[in-house]
């Protein structure tokens, strides 16, 4: 039996929530998102986790709404925004 399980959300201090998940990735797409993580470094002057930079990329992509719409209203998912990844919902 298949059964999904929502990942556990946490609520951070800024007003954000953090949610961990793994995801199978190509190494090519690997490679994108580390080229997005150096790039920032490079803006920020500082390291930059491939968790960050995907962070980032995601926020920068999304619509600006300030609040979640109710369910049937949502946008696509900003991850539509990312590099192609092939094989991953």
């Amino acid at each position: 039996m298949n059964e999904r399980v929502a990942p556990p959300m946490h609520a951070l201090p800024d007003g954000e929530a953090e949610i961990s998940l793994v995801v199978r990735l190509p190494w090519e797409d690997v490679a994108r998102l580390g080229q997005e993580a150096g790039r920032l470094a490079s803006q920020m002057q500082r390291p930059v986790t491939l968790d960050e930079a995907v962070s980032y990329r995601l926020r920068s992509t999304r619509p600006s709404a300030t609040h979640a719409k109710p369910a049937g209203e949502q946008p696509p998912a900003a991850v539509s925004a990312l590099p192609r990844i092939s094989g991953t919902a």
